[in-house]
């Protein structure tokens, strides 16, 4: 590993850390670190400091199992953290995240609240990792001009005179910008300290993020030993042709009972995802994880507001009622001796939800399983799940995530254009290029949307995205015109990378906006991107049956 300049420090051994802070991040799609915001950071750290103190390793339920992180930031309501399996889950669509829990001196960028960022293609700024926070931060205050970051695994110069980042490769130039934030959360915790480039644990060793794109996903968590949390080794990629059964990226369309083992007990993954609505925008990430086959969703409660909207739609229409009962069979029997996965109660009790859904055909107590996947739930959570999301008449399970009738989304009005070209995409030389080009402009939210009547705005559109001309990469094409159909391209929510909210944003099908290099992540050669992106159209239910007459 390269030297870093001279007058940074070298790292701390592991041990004792006194005076270190705890900087919490989550993995996005392209393998990369970014940290949570240090007001986050700092409830996750008090979170998971009491529940070591308690001496547990956390079980299931929401009050001992999971770190709601809507409770630090309003905007981050729908994801919680699972610390036995150290992933970010969001509880509306199922997307699942690594997390990770470093420890740095509290001298350093981190302690002092320094945030180093880069410019983002929609005018917006976005957190390096904190590795390279504190890197850059020791060499600006030693008064360097220029520091390379390949050492840390990026491809870049950075002038900081000019504040200016270079890809050395392409020699494409965006602005940085240093700023000042909350400090990050000071605690007594043993581990690594993480000072400079030459960090040698083995999480900064696996984590340099070099390499071609199916090894920069993985990762290990290196928590102190004391911290009873279990380490996860490596995640991999190895690709599938079966379409279900591959994905390096971050969303999961898990199946098998929730009764088997829990996350935390996989070593690797077995894998056969532009970012967008998969993570927390402030400070947060942006989508995909990868697929695992038999590997159940994560027993975390389904955040749901209790309102009196939701109650004055169920008094008006008994279509959620009609819904529930046609995928649903009412368990005669005696329900199983397990957890309610939407209100955390157990399947004996009533629902957790009766206090504010009331329903005149169904009764707190009940239970029904669902027909395909056999999964067991009170029908008053599955109602209020049902009548809380887009109610488009499908279902989809909140454990195994399998969709029952057909699944439509909330994107707004705009035009999908196709046309083709002979120029040949890397990796894909033996055929032309399919362009795909989405309209779509700003205008007002409607009642699908999270604030109906309120504008949206739509920042980088016409989008430009490119597909090889071959076979399977028609059949992406056509998979994705049934998706735009169904609104399931693009929604309203909040940017990932610029935190603007209210914006039309990429809603977990992913796309490639770039021919020529994919030193991004966002373009081409990428050998298994036509297999991921077939997974991710099944997940919303978009498949090969769809295209049969």
């Amino acid at each position: 590993m390269a030297a870093a300049p001279s007058g940074l420090s070298a790292p701390v051994p592991g041990g004792a850390s006194p005076g270190a802070v705890a900087v919490w991040e989550w993995q996005d799609e392209f393998g990369k670190w970014r940290p949570y915001q240090g007001s986050v950071c700092s409830y996750i750290e008090q979170s998971f400091q009491a529940s070591q103190q308690k001496g547990k390793r956390l079980g299931p339920g929401p009050a001992n199992n999971s770190i709601p992180l809507g409770h630090a930031d309003a905007m981050l309501a729908p994801y919680v953290i699972d610390i036995s399996s150290l992933m970010q889950f969001r509880q509306d669509t199922g997307t699942m995240r690594a997390v990770r829990r470093h420890l740095f001196p509290q001298d350093s960028a981190a302690g002092q609240g320094v945030i180093w960022e880069w410019q983002n293609d929609e005018g917006g700024w976005s957190p390096y990792e904190m590795n390279v926070c504190v890197f850059l931060e020791q060499a600006y205050s030693s008064g360097h001009q220029h520091v390379d970051l390949g050492p840390l695994g990026y491809n870049y110069d950075i002038n900081l005179i000019s504040q200016v980042q270079t890809n050395k490769t392409t020699l494409y130039r965006r602005s940085i910008q240093r700023r000042l934030d909350t400090p990050y959360p000071v605690t007594a915790a043993t581990g690594p300290l993480h000072t400079s480039t030459a960090c040698s644990c083995q999480q900064c060793l696996l984590n340099s993020g070099t390499g071609p794109i199916t090894t920069r996903y993985r990762h290990s968590i290196n928590l102190p030993s004391s911290s009873g949390v279990p380490q996860v080794s490596s995640r991999t990629t190895a690709v599938s042709s079966s379409g279900l059964g591959f994905v390096p990226y971050n969303k999961p369309a898990l199946s098998g009972s929730r009764s088997t083992s829990r996350l935390n007990t996989l070593g690797a993954w077995a894998l056969p995802q532009p970012a967008s609505m998969g993570g927390p925008s402030t400070g947060g990430p942006s989508t995909g994880q990868p697929i695992s086959n038999g590997v159940s969703v994560p027993n975390l409660p389904v955040a749901m507001p209790k309102s009196s909207k939701v109650n004055q739609a169920l008094a008006a229409s008994t279509e959620p009622e009609l819904v529930v009962s046609k995928y649903l069979e009412e368990l005669q029997d005696a329900p199983p001796d397990e957890d309610c996965i939407i209100c955390m109660e157990k399947l004996a009790s009533p629902s957790g939800y009766s206090d504010a859904y009331e329903c005149k055909t169904i009764r707190p107590e009940t239970v029904g399983r669902l027909a395909k996947c056999q999964h067991t739930f009170h029908l008053l959570c599955v109602l209020a799940m049902y009548t809380n999301g887009n109610k488009d008449g499908s279902l989809q399970c909140p454990s195994c995530k399998a969709i029952y009738g057909e699944k439509t989304g909330t994107q707004p009005k705009g035009k999908m254009e196709v046309s083709t070209f002979p120029r040949s995409l890397p990796g894909h030389e033996d055929c032309g290029t399919i362009k795909i080009v989405y309209h779509i402009s700003r205008g007002i939210q409607g009642p699908e949307h999270p604030n109906p009547g309120m504008p949206y705005t739509a920042r980088g559109f016409p989008r430009y995205c490119y597909l090889p001309d071959n076979e399977k990469g028609k059949k992406v094409l056509e998979l994705l015109k049934v998706a735009w159909k169904r609104r399931l391209i693009f929604t309203v929510g909040t940017s990932s990378t610029t935190g603007e909210s209210n914006t039309v944003v990429w809603n977990e099908i992913h796309h490639k906006t770039e021919m020529d290099s994919n030193l991004s992540g966002h373009g081409y050669p990428d050998p298994n991107y036509l297999d991921n992106v077939l997974a991710e159209l099944a997940a919303q239910g978009v498949t090969e049956d769809c295209l049969r007459p």
